[in-house]
């Protein structure tokens, strides 16, 4: 498979995770995270918090989706680096308003199958 193929596989995950947030569809989620990924962030008090794959699953199951709210997409990848034949970061961003959100996603290719195994992000309030 050709660095290539591997981005587009890449943007494939990638479009998996921000359709199934966008549509609160957990199935989606899970396709594009492995299943050891936790999320990580700091909150607007200092804290870090790391939250495991699934329990943001289940998160996502329990609320309204943005596309059920009618909230309006805000998807934008920032870039997509291949580090080597098993190793890529992808940054982007994505909202749920009024919170933005700036990812920063570690990505394995795992048993030929590139998944997310990281994902670091901060939030933004906005009006």
């Amino acid at each position: 498979m050709t660095g290539t193929d591997d981005v587009k596989n890449i943007e494939g995950v990638i479009q998996s995770y921000l359709d199934g947030l966008h549509e609160g569809d957990a199935g989606k989620i899970a396709s594009a995270f492995h299943p050891t990924s936790a999320l990580t962030s700091v909150s607007a008090d200092g804290e870090l918090t790391i939250t495991p794959r699934d329990v943001w699953l289940n998160n996502v199951k329990n609320r309204q989706s943005p596309k059920q709210r009618g909230l309006a997409r805000h998807d934008q990848v920032l870039s997509i680096d291949l580090i080597g034949p098993t190793m890529a970061y992808v940054r982007l961003k994505c909202a749920i308003p009024p919170q933005f959100f700036t990812d920063q996603l570690s990505l394995l290719k795992i048993d030929g199958h590139w998944q997310i195994a990281q994902k670091v992000f901060m939030t933004e309030l906005r009006e």
